[in-house]
């Protein structure tokens, strides 16, 4: 869950997701160890002069601290010297509803008569959301000529973005959009420094408050709008230090840069990391399988190499056997028929996607994702003091005799049972398994057969004019998601759109299919 977003309602574990673990801490949050830096960790920007009135907007959405960005900026002026009148227009908006505030600074005793910012009057563009601040409703605030805008470009998702899980929704047009429309504009991924440093996303304006300071686009001295956090007294530290770490993202990039997205494990650091958690009996298996797949790209033998080891994790050493045929297979006609400096996106799709059908959460599978030794230091590390873990449980074959709520069981019930279920893995599929005949297992096991099936049939028709068709095929998997009816509708709809891409295969010109929202 998004901690930092969380209602409180407790309505996630009313949800249909079969399986869910809470953490009980009478001491909270743990704090996050982050380096603490000083004042002077930056240097000191050049400020614009505040000689005449100058205007802040903020788009932004409810619940995510904007009306209280907006006033601990307007007290920063005050402590500072100068005059402050501000405006929020929040309307009837809640948790992520459009939040708008205006800010307008003046010299002491200019006190301005508008609390408004109008059309083309902005200094400041102040985004800390970028999809609201990339609404042409919003932007007629800014000025081609004049306004400087501050982008978070790390962006929330939305009420559509989560209904629609297929909904693509980068973030980059927006800040070019927000370009287009300022004189100057600085990106800054305030959420994941917020995030990744102080581990909350309510961090992320004060990050974003302090990038702006830094590139020289607040009027008003950093003292001053420390004082204000201060004297705010919520979170006065971490707001402090948010701001400080906002800062140094613009003075030093390179090295927020190196906390908030260090380098990714290599192949070979992946294919070490996997094999060190797998039993000494398995090690020599999953050598020889890594080994098949020697010859393919760096990027391919990393995402083969995690899932090679899971999927031996997950059954046995056939089972993630037979992924590698298949993958094997797909990158050998791929290489002989389309093969070039482009690499091989196919295949890279099925290592993907294939390896999701062949992982599907049931029972055993569950258990043994709730055993991982990592599953206690993530919850200690996370909260202070001693915790308690409860799993909430909606099997479906507690579903199936009519229980319609999850049961709650402490960590010290369930884990010997999870230790039962998840060595009862080797019946998994067979006439033994008491799971097995229930709708949604048999569609799981079915799905693995009709994507091999259909990769294969659609290699054999792989040419140059049609690789588009097939790349689609390939990617059909991501579409399937959910658990229970949820996701046998998204299996039934992948396979209907399978049966439109078949067609293309044949089709010279195979144009990429254009998704439901696409059209």
């Amino acid at each position: 869950m998004h901690q930092s977003s969380c209602n409180q309602d407790h309505s996630c574990l009313k949800g249909d997701c079969p399986s869910f673990l809470t953490v009980h801490s009478e001491e909270g949050f743990a704090t996050p160890a982050y380096a603490p830096l000083g004042a002077d960790a930056v240097p000191e920007p050049d400020r614009p002069p505040l000689d005449r009135p100058y205007h802040v907007f903020v788009p932004g959405v409810g619940g995510t601290g904007v009306l209280t960005l907006n006033s601990m900026l307007a007290w920063a002026a005050l402590v500072d010297g100068a005059e402050a009148v501000s405006y929020d227009q929040t309307g009837a908006a809640q948790k992520w509803g459009a939040v708008l505030s205006s800010l307008v600074l003046s010299p002491r005793g200019e006190r301005s008569d508008s609390n408004k910012v109008g059309v083309g009057r902005a200094d400041l563009y102040l985004a800390v959301d970028a999809m609201a601040a990339a609404d042409p409703v919003n932007l007629d605030r800014c000025s081609p000529e004049h306004t400087a805008a501050l982008v978070n470009s790390g962006l929330l998702p939305s009420g559509e973005m989560i209904r629609n899980s297929r909904l693509d929704v980068p973030v980059d047009p927006m800040v070019d959009t927000i370009s287009r429309f300022a004189a100057r504009t600085v990106a800054v991924d305030a959420r994941a420094v917020a995030e990744t440093v102080f581990g909350d996303y309510m961090a992320t304006n004060m990050v974003a408050v302090g990038a702006a300071y830094q590139a020289g686009l607040l009027p008003i001295s950093s003292e001053a709008i420390e004082e204000a956090i201060r004297l705010n007294g919520t979170a006065r530290e971490q707001n402090r230090q948010a701001f400080r770490y906002g800062r140094l993202a613009v003075a030093d990039p390179a090295r927020v840069a190196a906390l908030v997205s260090p380098p990714p494990r290599d192949a070979e650091q992946e294919r070490a990391h996997a094999r060190d958690r797998l039993p000494a009996r398995d090690r020599g298996a999953y050598d020889a399988l890594v080994a098949r797949v020697a010859d393919l790209a760096e990027e391919d033998r990393r995402l083969l190499a995690v899932r090679i080891g899971e999927l031996i994790a997950y059954q046995d050493t056939a089972y993630a056997g037979r992924y590698v045929d298949v993958v094997c297979d797909v990158a050998r006609r791929e290489r002989e028929r389309t093969g070039g400096p482009a690499g091989l996106p196919i295949t890279r799709e099925v290592i993907r996607n294939l390896h999701t059908l062949m992982a599907y959460k049931d029972e055993y599978e569950v258990a043994r994702l709730y055993l991982r030794a990592s599953r206690e230091q993530r919850a200690s590390g996370r909260f202070a003091g001693p915790v308690r873990i409860s799993y909430h449980l909606h099997p479906p074959v507690l579903r199936a005799m009519g229980m319609t709520n999850k049961i709650a069981l402490p960590a010290r019930v369930a884990d010997p049972v999870f230790a039962v279920l998840s060595r009862l893995k080797r019946v998994r599929g067979t006439a033994w398994d008491p799971f097995g005949r229930d709708r949604v297992r048999v569609e799981e096991r079915s799905l693995v057969g009709w994507y091999t099936d259909l990769v294969r049939t659609a290699m054999d028709a792989l040419k140059l004019q049609n690789k588009a068709a097939v790349l689609d095929i390939a990617r059909l998997p991501e579409g399937i998601r959910g658990y229970e009816d949820i996701k046998l509708r998204s299996a039934a709809e992948a396979r209907e759109r399978a049966e439109v891409l078949r067609g293309r295969l044949h089709n010279t010109l195979s144009l990429p299919l254009l998704t439901q929202t696409e059209r």
